[in-house]
């Protein structure tokens, strides 16, 4: 990084101008007149010019035309990428990888995520439709990851730090470092890495270059489509301006089939505390004799609380626009505006057909079990409240991001020994979904009896047939059902409003000293002022996702309004998923259903009164909203240093964090039980809270590297690091909105006390650069980390409801946690048009809380990539293979041990593409092309139970680009 225009402006006086982007971007502009002003060259220089003889005009003219010539030859496409990727990491001060643009234009990917995927050290999660969404790095979880924009932190959608890459499409991307290291001149905040996306100069490819892309995309699963349009400009006048504008649309639908347990499984209590586990049986223990004890048998038995087996349908509609300017008077004087702005509008509707098991005495019968699991039932009473009601749910999710980063930036070579760069910017982001998500909910009110039998597949077998003789699965299938079969039931409506806005300065500066081994000093100081704020906006808070439930549930046949409007049978649904389950749905129009709800009021109540809509409206939640101001400010110097076989850094960041936080908190004051898991909570009124904290860290580093010869160096690092707690974490919120399905648990969010993640780190790295654009390199890191920051869990706690214990779960500081690990890098190009990328990186965690050494979540034990490339001539070709092992995804779900884990995955691309001439070019992109799957199972070791699925398909794109 660069340096400060002053290191002595006070930290408070930063933290101001990290408030007035606009009047630092003033103060920006008049230093860049004043420097313009000193650099200019004087009157006499100009006279002499004149002089100049025409000969050596003519000469200076052609010279400039060849050198121009030279500049814009433009090398791009995939080994182009590789070769300037592999330059990158060689230069690099510390470890890094990098990956960047094959054109102006054009990432390797279709998605940011998915191409940092192919690197060491990085694993990725996937979202709906499988595309790429969080990035964790050598192990460790987004939350230990700082995601950055030409150096600028990015705004986040979520409730966290970590960066949505599903919000940013790759085409204004023109490159991504990975920076594993740490130096006191880089912005603080990252364990795992940082992860620094970069946008394309008008400069890179000096003169007017434009670039049009259409593309249109199919999945072979889903038979769903898609389509993109993308256009960049670029132009220099001279070599003193240069402009570069780009502009994005694309639409595409996507499908996720999935299966899973919102209501997960059901545990007996175990006698011994040494278990430390007293039970989630809402409904009673578990009891296969019916004897109503709970015999030592009994004990930590298992059962199915709800299953569900389903799809997901999304629409993406991506917006992007993208600016660069860049302003060069002279050699000494750079001034940069840069911008852009996104908006992702990407509704999801899952159909689901759900199954609500949960035990209750009386409610099971013909119980067999193996293994401590109860592998089969049946379910037979004639009780409305004990039989099975199948469930159809609909669950929404109303998600549109708008997101931008502005900034100006100033580079000014003021004397020859001295360099300063200054820096403004603002990063937004903003998503309001607050009460347009649903998760609604028909039961269907016929007596049946149902058999349920787990088999080890996702989803158990199931078998019911209702009293008139009609089957649960065929007659889905055929539109047997309709309205008058369902009543209304859960109608749970909510979602948040999440504003956050980051506004930064940096003043950095270099001074050339040398002499003593010293090349320059660095010295920088930055100021960051982030505003996160949430509002919670549902129907739980009011016990309206109750009102239409129970004894006040309405036929959807009486209620009219074409709720039921669709009947669904998903090609290709759950294929290589063995069960005897629905394959098809009854598929409901939310917006109808809520108009008919409406259009129901006035209409009698059988608990009283008349029906009213607006008492089952979601409103304002304050349970769960936060206001959260964390200002920063760093300051940093750092020696460069070097001698004839070796160069290296040593510096510290001396970083002060305040963080003020406000939540509101509101007792329960009495509990309803309308029926079997099914309660109301009425609260008091909610009482404001606010909490301040602060912390000091000092953050030395250093690295070396030495060079045994042109071709193979040796990196070693040392440095402390830290990362923030996430900044939901920082709020003092609670909830305990999970009692309305009889689960008596108390979350809280965080509070702004909790201490930043802090890690001692080592890194080594040995790479061999042993032939033109190719590398071996190998790479080994520990990271010693304290107050890592996990889950503790607490059963039976009095909370101050009578007749009830709750489960409390709140974030805390954990004693230790210790990362290491390797990295094999290997790339290598012949000059034949073939190439070969490969890496593999295996780290290996351990984490402490009090005297209990549990898994660290998230952190997949080995990552590896394997890549295959031919291009010469109008043809590139390539496949990749990214593969994730199976790591643990949640700890201690239902006891001790008993951990969640995500399969492995292994995820394979290629592309084609042909060069019909210097403006033509069509390509086809073919993703998952072995459709892979992401399964997660629930198991401690001794048993293994399916806890959830999702398949996205094969997926492929084919487009055409025209150059100019």
């Amino acid at each position: 990084m660069r340096a400060p225009l002053s290191s002595l402006l006070p930290a408070a006086l930063a933290s101001r101008f990290a408030a007035r982007p606009v009047a630092v971007a003033a103060a920006l502009a008049a230093l860049s007149a004043l420097a313009q002003a000193q650099v200019q060259p004087p009157a006499g220089a100009a006279s002499a010019a004149q002089g100049t003889s025409a000969e050596t005009d003519a000469k200076a003219k052609a010279k400039d035309a060849a050198d121009q010539t030279l500049e814009r030859v433009e090398v791009s496409g995939t080994r182009a990428s590789l070769q300037r990727s592999l330059n990158l990491k060689r230069n690099a001060a510390g470890v890094q990888d990098s990956i960047s643009a094959t054109e102006l234009g054009r990432f390797p990917d279709d998605n940011v995520a998915d191409s940092l995927s192919h690197i060491t050290g990085v694993s990725i999660s996937r979202t709906a439709g499988g595309e790429g969404q969080k990035v964790s790095v050598r192990g460790l979880g987004p939350e230990y990851t700082l995601t950055t924009f030409n150096n600028r932190i990015l705004a986040t959608d979520g409730a966290g730090r970590d960066f949505a890459f599903d919000v940013l499409p790759s085409d204004i991307i023109s490159g991504a470092d990975v920076v594993k290291s740490a130096q006191a001149s880089v912005m603080e905040g990252a364990i795992g890495g940082l992860v620094n996306l970069r946008s394309a100069s008008p400069f890179d490819q000096p003169g007017q270059h434009g670039v049009l892309r259409v593309e249109g995309d199919r999945n072979l699963m889903s038979k769903l489509n898609g389509a993109k349009v993308s256009a960049t400009y670029s132009n220099t006048f001279g070599k003193e301006l240069g402009v570069l504008l780009g502009v994005v649309y694309a639409d595409r639908k996507v499908r996720t089939d999935t299966a899973g347990n919102d209501g997960g499984w059901t545990r007996n209590p175990i006698s011994d505390p040494a278990a430390n586990w007293t039970g989630n049986a809402w409904g009673g223990n578990i009891d296969p004799n019916g004897n109503g004890v709970l015999d030592p048998d009994e004990e930590g038995l298992i059962g199915p609380g709800q299953f569900r087996v389903g799809t997901i349908q999304e629409q993406k509609k991506r917006t992007a626009l993208s600016g660069k300017v860049e302003w060069r008077p002279s050699d000494a004087l750079k001034l940069t505006v840069d911008g852009i702005k996104t908006r992702l509008n990407s509704p999801q509707v899952g159909y689901q057909q759900s199954f609500y098991t949960l035990f209750s005495p009386g409610r099971w019968s013909n119980i067999k079990t193996s293994n401590g699991v109860v592998t089969g039932f049946t379910m037979d009473s004639a009780n409305p409240d004990l039989m099975l009601n199948p469930e159809l749910l609909n669950l929404t999710t109303h998600r549109v991001v708008d997101s931008s980063v502005y900034g100006i930036n100033l580079d000014w070579k003021a004397t020859e020994t001295l360099k300063f760069n200054g820096d403004v910017y603002q990063s937004t982001s903003r998503r309001h979904s607050g009460g347009q998500d649903t998760y609604t909910v028909l039961r269907m009110n016929q007596p049946n009896v149902t058999t349920v039998n787990l088999t080890g597949s996702q989803v158990p077998d199931i078998k019911t047939t209702f009293s008139d003789g009609r089957d649960l699965i065929t007659g889905l299938a055929s539109g047997a059902f309709g309205p008058s079969d369902f009543n209304t039931h859960y109608l749970g409506l909510s979602g948040d409003n999440i504003d956050d806005k980051i506004r930064g300065l940096t003043l950095n500066g270099a001074w050339a000293v040398d002499r003593f081994n010293i090349d320059q000093i660095q010295f920088g100081v930055q100021a960051t002022r982030r505003d996160k704020n949430r509002d919670l906006v549902d129907n739980a808070i009011n016990g309206g996702e109750n009102y239409y439930s129970g004894t006040n549930a309405i036929n959807v046949g009486t209620l009219g309004g074409n709720v039921l409007d669709q009947h669904l049978t998903p090609p290709n649904f759950m294929n290589g998923v063995s069960g005897s389950f629905p394959r098809s749905f009854l598929g409901f129009d939310v917006p109808n259903y809520l108009a008919a709800l409406q259009a129901y009021n006035g209409k009698p109540r059988p608990d009283g009164g008349v029906y009213d809509f607006s008492l089952a409206a979601p409103v304002w939640n304050p349970l769960q909203s936060y206001r959260v101001r964390e200002k920063t400010t760093s300051f940093f110097v750092q020696a460069d240093l070097s001698g004839d076989k070796w160069n290296a850094d040593v510096g510290v960041r001396l970083v002060k964090t305040k963080t003020s936080a406000k939540a509101w908190d509101a007792k329960i004051s009495s509990l309803t039980e309308n029926g079997p898991f099914n309660y109301t909570a009425v609260y008091a009124d909610p009482v404001q809270i606010g909490q301040d904290a602060s912390y000091t860290y000092g953050l030395p580093a250093a690295n070396f590297v030495w060079h045994f010869d042109d071709k193979l160096q040796l990196r070693l690092g040392a440095a402390k690091t830290m990362a923030r707690p996430s900044v939901e974490q920082l709020a003092p919120t609670s909830t305990t909105a999970s009692v309305a399905w009889g689960d008596f648990t108390q979350v809280y969010g965080g509070n702004a006390e909790l201490k930043p993640y802090s890690a001692k780190q080592y890194d080594a790295s040995l790479e061999w650069y042993y032939a033109r654009n190719s590398a071996l390199t190998f790479a080994v890191f520990q990271k010693d980390i304290k107050n890592q920051i996990t889950t503790s869990w607490q059963t039976g706690v009095d909370i101050g409801v009578p007749g009830h214990l709750f489960n409390v779960m709140k974030p805390i500081n954990g004693d230790k946690a210790k990362v290491r690990g390797m990295e094999i890098g290997f790339q290598h190009l012949w000059d034949n048009g073939f190439g070969v990328r490969a890496q593999y990186t295996r780290n290996r965690s351990r984490s402490w809380v009090g005297a209990e050494e549990r898994p660290l979540e998230g952190i997949a034990p080995a990552t590896s990539s394997l890549g295959l490339l031919y291009e010469k001539g109008p043809w590139s070709l390539s496949a990749t293979a990214d593969h994730t092992d199976e790591f643990v995804s949640a700890i201690n779900v239902i006891g001790p041990g008993f951990n969640e884990r995500a399969k492995a995955i292994t995820w394979l691309t290629a592309q084609a593409s042909y060069e019909f001439n210097q403006w033509l070019k069509v390509s086809i992109e073919g993703r998952n092309l072995t459709d892979a799957k992401q399964a997660y199972t629930l198991g401690d070791g001794k048993i293994t139970l399916p806890q959830g699925y999702n398949r996205w398909g094969r997926a492929f794109t084919i487009g055409a680009s025209i150059k100019f």
